[in-house]
C-alpha cells in the first residue's frame, strides 16, 4: 500500500502530492536532524508539543512526524508547526530549519498535479461495500488513486492552469462539463455536488471508518470553500452553499478526529463554526459546537467539552429538534463526567433521556441519522466509564452493541471495543477478551485509529490475565493484527 500524505504537512501541499509509485526523489533534512541532537524522535516530538502549548498552538506531533520531516517527505510544515519551530529556535528561518520555501512547494513554481475527487468514488450496484469502481472488497484504495483516469487528470491540469475559481471547483467536484463551459455563477449543480460530498463521506465513514478517508476528503472541502468565493445565482443558493461547506468542514474534521489528528480536527471544526456565524446558520453552529465538545472530551479538556455542549444547546433550542437537544445534553454529560461531577452528569443524562423520548421530528438535522438508541447507550457508557463505574458502563455498552444495525460496521466495532474495555476494567477478563475478538472480526472492514487505541488499552489491562485461554487467544490475535 502506498503511504498516505501526512496530515501535519501543509494541506495545500498534500493536495498536489500524487499517489503514484514514481515519487519524487527526497533529500534528507540534515539541518532538522542536527537540531534534534541526541534526543530520540519521540523525545523531540514531546518537546515540540510542549513548545506548542507554550504559545497556545495545537499540534499532534509524534515520532513518525519527526521521521518524515527528517527523511524529506515533509518539505514544508503547515503554519502552526512553523510558528512552533520558530518559537523553539528563535531567529531561524524555514530554510535554516531545512525546509523548502512555500512558494517553491505550492506557489507559482509548483507543478499543478491532478487531484482525485472523492465524489468519483461510487458504489457498484452488485457490491454491498462502498469500494471505488473496479476495486475488490478489502483492496487498498490507493490503487484507485494510482490508476485514476488520465483524461480526467488532463482536464484538471487545464482547469487549474487556465480556469476561474468556479471552473476549478466544478471540475474537482466531478462536474465534468464545467471544464468545457466555465461556470460564471454557482448554481444548483455545484451546491448539490457539495451536499452529495457530505453524504458520501458520512456513508463511507459509517461503513469503513475514518483512517482511509481523511486525505481523500480534503480536496472536496477546499473546493467547497473555493465556490464560496464565486457568485451565486440566488441568495437561497448561497445559503445552501454556506451550509454545505460548513457541514463538509465538520465531516472532514470528524475524519481527522476519529483518526487521531486532533489538531487538524480542531481547525476544521473552528472553520465550520466561523462559517455558521457568518451565515447566521443556527443549525450548523449547533453541529459545530456538538463536535467541538466531543473533541474537547477526547483531548482531556472536560470543562471545555461541557461549555461547548452548552453553547450548542443555546444555538439548538430555537430549531425544535428534541433529538439534537438530547445529543447535546449527552455531550454535556460527558464533560461533567470528565470533571468527576456525578450529580451534574446524571442531571444532563436525565435531560438527554427526556428529549430522546419525544422521538424524531421533521426539524432533526440530516446528519443526525446516526443518533439512535445504540448511540444513546454508547454515550452513557462513556459517561459511566469516565466516572469509574465500570460495571454500569459495560451494561450500557452491551446494550449499544446489541441494538446497533450490523450494516454500520464502524459503530458496531466501536461499541464492542467500549464493551471490551469496560469489562476488562470491571474485572471480567474472559468476557472482555470475547468482546475484543468480535472487534477483531470487524477490522477487515473498519479502519479507525480510535478503535485501535481502545483495543491497545484493553490489551494492556488484560495482559496480567494471560493465563486465561480466552485472554491469551485475544492478545495473540490482536498482536498479529497490530503488526
Amino acid at each position: 500500500m502506498a503511504p498516505s500524505p501526512d496530515p501535519h504537512d501543509d494541506p495545500r501541499v498534500n493536495a498536489r502530492t500524487p499517489r503514484t509509485p514514481r515519487r519524487l526523489t527526497r533529500e534528507p533534512n540534515v539541518a532538522f536532524r542536527q537540531l534534534r541532537g541526541a534526543r530520540s524522535p519521540g523525545e523531540f516530538a514531546a518537546a515540540v508539543r510542549r513548545a506548542a502549548r507554550e504559545i497556545g498552538e495545537q499540534v499532534a506531533c509524534d515520532a513518525r512526524y519527526i521521521g518524515r520531516v527528517e527523511n524529506g517527505e515533509i518539505r514544508c510544515p503547515n503554519y502552526a508547526y512553523e510558528r512552533v519551530f520558530r518559537h523553539m529556535f528563535p531567529g531561524l528561518t524555514l530554510a535554516d530549519l531545512g525546509f523548502s520555501a512555500r512558494e517553491t512547494v505550492r506557489g507559482r513554481g509548483a507543478r499543478p498535479l491532478p487531484v482525485t475527487p472523492l465524489l468519483h468514488i461510487t458504489p457498484r450496484p452488485d457490491h454491498p461495500r462502498d469500494d471505488p469502481p473496479g476495486q475488490r472488497a478489502g483492496q487498498s484504495s490507493d490503487n484507485h488513486h494510482i490508476h485514476q483516469n488520465h483524461e480526467e487528470s488532463d482536464v484538471l491540469r487545464r482547469a487549474f492552469m487556465t480556469g476561474s475559481t468556479a471552473t476549478v471547483a466544478a471540475v474537482s467536484l466531478g462536474l465534468g462539463p464545467a471544464s468545457a463551459h466555465p461556470v460564471q455563477r454557482v448554481g444548483e449543480a455545484e451546491v448539490s455536488a457539495v451536499e452529495e460530498a457530505v453524504r458520501r463521506i458520512r456513508l463511507l465513514d459509517d461503513r469503513h471508518g475514518a483512517d482511509g478517508l481523511y486525505q481523500r476528503a480534503a480536496q472536496p472541502l477546499r473546493t467547497a470553500y473555493a465556490l464560496l468565493d464565486a457568485s451565486a445565482a440566488r441568495r437561497s443558493t448561497q445559503e445552501r452553499l454556506h451550509t454545505g461547506a460548513g457541514e463538509l468542514a465538520i465531516s472532514v474534521g470528524w475524519l481527522a478526529h476519529d483518526s487521531g489528528r486532533f489538531g487538524e480536527a480542531r481547525s476544521h471544526y473552528a472553520e465550520a463554526l466561523a462559517t455558521a456565524r457568518l451565515a447566521g446558520d443556527a443549525g450548523l453552529e449547533a453541529h459545530a459546537f456538538c463536535n467541538m465538545s466531543f473533541l474537547a472530551r477526547d483531548m482531556g479538556r472536560p470543562r471545555e467539552a461541557m461549555r461547548a455542549a452548552q453553547a450548542g444547546e443555546r444555538a439548538a433550542h430555537p430549531l425544535g429538534s428534541p433529538r439534537l437537544l438530547s445529543l447535546l445534553a449527552l455531550r454535556e454529560a460527558g464533560g461533567w463526567a470528565g470533571l468527576g461531577d456525578r450529580s451534574a452528569c446524571e442531571e444532563s443524562l436525565a435531560r438527554a433521556h427526556s428529549h430522546f423520548a419525544r422521538g424524531t421530528s421533521p426539524a432533526d438535522p440530516e446528519w443526525m441519522t446516526f443518533f439512535v438508541e445504540a448511540e444513546l447507550e454508547m454515550l452513557q457508557a462513556q459517561c459511566w466509564s469516565a466516572l469509574g463505574d465500570w460495571s454500569r458502563a459495560a451494561r450500557h455498552a452491551h446494550r449499544a452493541a446489541t441494538v446497533q444495525d450490523p450494516h454500520f460496521a464502524r459503530n458496531l466495532a466501536l461499541y464492542r471495543a467500549e464493551l471490551a474495555d469496560d469489562l476488562a476494567r470491571a474485572g471480567a477478563p474472559a468476557e472482555s477478551a470475547a468482546a475484543g475478538q468480535q472487534v477483531l472480526d470487524l477490522l477487515n472492514q473498519v479502519q479507525s485509529t480510535r478503535i485501535q487505541a481502545m483495543l491497545a488499552d484493553t490489551s494492556r489491562i488484560l495482559a496480567p490475565h494471560r493465563a486465561s485461554p480466552e485472554v491469551a487467544a485475544f492478545l495473540e490475535r490482536r498482536a498479529a493484527v497490530a503488526v
